[in-house]
């Protein structure tokens, strides 16, 4: 539980502990926060990091001078595109040797159309799911499972990531130092948590009423 906590607090109040990495690590930060980007975007283990509201956050720290923009954004769209990849060739490799024995849960025919999907609608999934906490985890994963066209999965994902990680840094860059926003930050985060994550709960719970 105290883990749990200490995670909770770090999210919550990303600027404070940013600030003291800054002034702990120097320049290692932006290799910390490469690590990071990476991590939530190509490790299907790590789909709890904090994304949307860290590349708020980021921005933020960069108008005020703490962090170079320019750099911020080429290293996280860096991060963002391996990370996809990373995932993606991991779904790619693992995929067919683990729906190789039929089970209840991972058949052959759920792969057949997981591999139908993705030939139909693969590039939108993996372009809009960038957007979408622990949806941006798993899409590149189940790309690579399904096969998707690599050549198709590469456009789709670099430009997930220029929209991604310029939308959010930038926002901050502009708004996230507004008095209002700055005195409110902690609330900015959890309205941002919400928001990114409204899209999938609102599908699950349609999906939960129809079914």
């Amino acid at each position: 539980m105290d883990l749990f906590a200490q995670f909770l607090d770090i999210v919550l109040h990303l600027d404070r502990h940013l600030v003291l990495l800054i002034a702990q690590y120097g320049y290692w930060v932006y290799g910390i926060l490469f690590l990071i980007i990476f991590c939530e975007t190509g490790l299907v283990v790590t789909p709890f990091l904090p994304g949307d509201s860290l590349l708020f956050v980021v921005g933020a720290l960069s108008a005020t001078g703490a962090l170079d923009l320019q750099w911020v954004i080429l290293l996280l769209m860096a991060a963002a595109f391996l990370g996809d990849n990373t995932n993606y060739w991991i779904g790619r490799f693992v995929g067919p040797r683990v729906f190789k024995k039929e089970s209840r849960w991972l058949n052959r025919a759920h792969l057949a159309k997981t591999e139908a999907f993705y030939v139909k609608h693969g590039g939108k999934t993996v372009l809009f799911a960038r957007f979408l906490p622990i949806l941006r985890t798993f899409a590149p994963f189940v790309a690579g499972i399904g096969h998707m066209f690599y050549n198709r999965f590469v456009l789709f994902s670099i430009s997930g990531a220029i929209l991604w990680i310029n939308g959010l840094v930038l926002a901050g860059y502009f708004f996230g130092n507004i008095p209002l926003i700055k005195n409110n930050l902690t609330a900015v985060i959890l309205g941002i948590i919400v928001v990114s994550l409204l899209p999938g709960l609102v599908h699950y719970v349609r999906e939960r009423a129809r079914g």
